[in-house]
This record gives structure tokens, sequence and C-alpha cells, in this order.
């Protein structure tokens, strides 16, 4: 935080305010540099508009205003005059109280894990559902009568839902609250689950898939930001560790579920799994989890309130500042194609996530080409994947600890505001460890190799797999943290795209040059790219300054 600006009569504390540490803020929906009224507690829980908005006016920039609207030439004055011609100059803004119940910072801390646990869960069913059909991935194909690479457009076009469905679910969870995208994104997966169950059409089967894919996508992109509702930036630590662990903990176990499955039961019954889980996790959610958008929260107060006492005034900031869905639309649909075309950041970063998605899309598909090889079955190929959860637990316990000792002696260093790049030393340690473990993987994925070989480079993979996302999603974050909502559907879109067109070229890939080259062309894919954390590591401050969205420090 930056010191202290003012302080206001009604006594809100007006700080400058990193959008990057908090998600509380709308940044698709509203078209103003934000005050803190989201945050702080007032006596009353009302605050002049005015004395709120003049300091950010006086001291900020208009980070929020759009890219693709000329909106952007007016910044924040224009905003603040457009809002105070909208509810008048005496209009007051909705805060918390002190010690407000309702704020759910304030929230016990056993309701506080259970609203984490909820969504990470849902993420949970997010991955699990994207792999687990991958256990049965060949006898599906014998009853459809189909090749391998029709079959697998029901992993790809579940992974490009993915990609897709931020687009639409990202803006709706700032205008309508978490709990409702969570509940309604969760029913939908729950009914076109269904259909994998019971169709005898493929293409029934692809259709729904994809429409399954991108309603699950909704969970994917609030979880994030529901941890950082009830959690402050100081204690989110584990419940973000826990979280992006589960990212890739649930994938990795697909393969192994799925696989047994089909084994003992039948591949129908995989859907039959997925269609009770999300019943069953779609009940209970409904009924525990509740809403913890502080924006969402605040706007219902305003509405109680202005209904109680008849005073059209009393608003958000965000119903102050909001934007016409036209310019919504705009924001979300525009911005991370261009950023994904412009900026340097995003180019490279997103590169390297779609690598390292694609590389676990890809090996769903080349562990069971590599171990069968060796005479194991669907299930004991899943087991397999065990070594990835022990590589992605080994990170969690050494690696992630030590990046963030590091980052906190350059929070004292850099004075409480440490450089983007301070996140990077954890990412080039395992660009490192990446080629390796796909070396490994490569040369002793041959037949006549044994298979202790391509099992333990899964350690080093799954090290290198959660180390690389953590620091890069991080780094892109907080590098364009002014736009930090549009930089994270950028590189959702690009890596779930890269993860879906893996699945369809990986199985003829093998086929065609054989195990040793398709695993040696994937290390030789990671070696090339190594050099990128290094690169921004030591000129990203110079980077920065050349780009239009990064943030300068």
């Amino acid at each position: 935080m930056h010191d202290l600006e003012r302080t206001l009569s009604h006594g809100v504390v007006q700080h400058d305010l990193p959008t990057a540490e908090e998600p509380t803020f709308p940044q698709l929906t509203q078209a103003g540099s934000h005050t803190d009224a989201y945050l702080e507690t007032s006596p009353s829980g009302l605050v002049l508009a005015r004395e709120a908005e003049a300091p950010v006016a006086s001291h900020r920039h208009g980070s929020q205003s759009t890219l693709v609207s000329a909106r952007q030439h007016h910044g924040v004055a224009a905003d603040v005059e457009k809002g105070a011609a909208a509810h008048g100059d005496d209009a007051k803004l909705v805060t918390w109280k002190v010690d407000d119940l309702e704020n759910p910072r304030n929230f016990s801390t056993a309701k506080k894990w259970v609203q984490t646990l909820l969504p990470t869960l849902l993420c949970f069913m997010a991955g699990l559902s994207s792999s687990l059909i991958t256990g049965g991935l060949p006898e599906m194909a014998e009853h459809y009568n189909v090749s391998e690479e029709v079959i697998t457009l029901t992993v790809c076009v579940f992974v490009v839902g993915f990609g897709l469905g931020p687009l639409l679910l990202s803006p709706l969870s700032e205008m309508y609250g978490r709990r409702i995208v969570y509940i309604v994104s969760v029913f939908l997966y729950f009914i076109w689950t269904l259909p994998g169950c019971i169709t005898d059409s493929v293409a029934v089967l692809v259709i729904f898939r994809f429409l399954a894919g991108c309603s699950i996508s909704g969970v994917m992109c609030n979880a994030a930001g529901s941890i950082g509702d009830v959690w402050h930036v100081n204690e989110r630590g584990f419940p973000m560790a826990l979280f992006s662990g589960i990212l890739f903990i649930s994938p990795c176990l697909g393969p192994l579920l799925g696989g047994y499955i089909t084994i003992r039961a039948s591949w129908r019954w995989m859907w039959w799994v997925l269609f009770i889980f999300g019943g069953v996790v779609w009940v209970f959610t409904s009924l525990t989890l509740v809403e913890t958008y502080a924006p969402t929260l605040l706007k219902w107060r305003a509405q109680k309130l202005r209904k109680e006492t008849g005073d059209p005034t009393i608003v958000t900031e965000q119903e102050r500042q909001g934007r016409p869905l036209a310019e919504i639309a705009h924001e979300t649909l525009l911005r991370p194609l261009v950023m994904l075309a412009t900026e340097p950041v995003m180019m490279c970063m997103s590169g390297y996530l779609c690598l390292v998605y694609g590389l676990l899309y890809a090996f769903f598909f080349a562990y069971p080409i590599v171990f069968m090889g060796h005479g194991f079955d669907a299930g004991q190929v899943g087991l397999c994947f065990l070594s990835i959860l022990i590589g992605i637990a080994l990170t969690s316990v050494t690696a992630i600890p030590l990046q963030e000792r590091y980052y906190q002696r350059q929070v004292v260093k850099h004075q409480g505001h440490p450089p983007p790049e301070a996140r990077l030393p954890l990412m080039m340690a395992c660009a490192v460890v990446l080629p390796v473990s796909l070396f490994i993987f490569a040369a002793t994925s041959i037949p006549s190799v044994h298979w202790a070989g391509p099992l333990v480079s899964g350690i080093p993979f799954g090290f290198a797999l959660v180390g690389i996302y953590t620091a890069a999603n991080t780094y892109i974050a907080v590098t364009f943290s002014d736009y930090s909502a549009s930089a994270m559907a950028a590189k959702t879109l690009a890596r779930s795209m890269c993860g879906a067109g893996v699945t369809m070229f990986i199985v003829p890939m093998y086929k065609s040059i054989g195990n040793l080259w398709a695993g040696m062309t994937w290390a030789f894919i990671s070696l090339a790219m190594t050099p990128i954390p290094f690169v921004f590591f030591f000129y990203g401050a110079q980077i920065r300054g050349r780009s239009a969205m990064a943030s300068a420090s």
C-alpha cells in the first residue's frame, strides 16, 4: 500500500489501491478508478462520493479506462463527472460498517475456509471432468465405430469451452455476483453431462461436451476471486497454494479413476460418475455457498437503503461509474485479443503457459502409448500419473515457500513495492528443470528401455509444471494490474486453445515419428523457451516501460 492520501470526514481512509492485489474491484463493468469503498469501513456505512473520488481523480491516472472506446482519452475526471451527473453531487457511497458481520473479510475462520473449499471443490470437479474420460477413449471409439481422432474431440472441445466461457462469464460475475454464476454454471454442466451417459450419437456427445466445458468454466474464472473476497492479502498464501495445486492435481487423477472405472464397470460409468458427482456437488454448493463479492453485497445493501429511505442518491461505486453493456462487451471480447497480439509480456508468458498446459494434456495421450507398450492396462497407466502428483507436492512444500521468502525480502528492499520481476526466480529454476524432465521422458520412452525411466521423469515434470504456471500467472497479473481481468482472460483463452489443439495431433505425432522423436520435439521446444523468464528478470522493467498497458513498477 502507498502512504495514506487523506482521511474523509465520514471516517473512510483513502488509499492509492493496488488492483493487482484485490480481485474485489470490478474492472470490466466499472469505468473509473477505484476508491476503497469496497474494502474500508465507516461509522455510518455511507460516505460522500465527491470526497471519496476527489483523491482518486487527483492522484491516479485513468487505469480503468477502456481500451476500445474513446473513454480512454478522457481519464478519470470524465468518469467522475459522468457519475456525478447521474446521481448528483450529494451522492453517497455505501461502505462496510465497523465490524460489519456481512463483510466477507469479517467471517469466522471456519466460515472463510468453507467458502474457500467450496470453489476449490468446484475447480476439482472441472479439472477431473476434463481428463477422466481419457481412461476409456479406446472403448468409446470402438462403441461409436469412429477413429481415435474423432473420439478425442470429446476432450478437445471441452478444453475449448474452458477458454471461451470466461469471455462471457467473467463480466456476469461482476454484474450479478459470484454465487449465481457458480450455481448456474454447475447446473448447466450437470445437465450437459447427461447425454454422455445415454447417447449413441458421437455428434451429440461432442456438442454437449463443448457446452459442458463452456458452462463449468464459470467456476474456473471465479474461484481465485472468491478466495480474495474472504482473505486479506497477507492471509492468502496457503488458500491460494491449495487452489493452485488442485488445478493440476484433479486432471492428473482423471486418467487413474477413468481407467479403473472402465476396467471394473464400463466406459459408460465414467459419464455416470461425472453426472452423479456434478449433481451432488451442485446440491451441496447451492445449500452452503454464500455470496462473497463485496460490490454485489454492497449493491444489495444500497438497494435496500434506497427502498427504506426513499433516497435515490445512495449508491455503490459500481452503480455510479458503471459501463454500458455494449462497452462491457467490447472490453470483454476485444481487449484480451489485443493484449495477446501487441504485448510482449503477454505473448511470451502466455506462450509458456500454453507449453505447460499443452504438455499436461499431451501426457494424457502420450502416457498410454508409452506405458501400454510395456503391457500396462488403463488402470496401471493412470497410476503412472501419480509421479506427476509427487512433483507437484514437492514444488508446494519446497520451491514455492522459497520463492515467497525471496519475494518478502524484495518487499522490504523496495519499501513495499517490489517490481513484478521479483516473482520470476521460481519460474527461472523450473524453466531449467522442464526440458531436463522431457529429455528423460523422451529418451526412456522406447519399449526397449525399462518403464521406470518415463515414470520417474514425471516427478521433475510435475515440479516444473506448477512452478512455471504459478510464477507466470502471477507475473501476468501484477504486470497488467490495471487490466488484470482482461489479462487473465487472454492467457486462459490462449492456454486452453493450445491444450485443446494438442489433444488432436499428439497421437498421430507419436504414430508418425515414434516415441523417441515425438518426446524430443517437446523437449527441444521447452529448451528453446528456457531463456524467456531470464530475459524478463533482467530486462523486464525496460520492456514494461515501452508497453501501453503494463504497469511501470
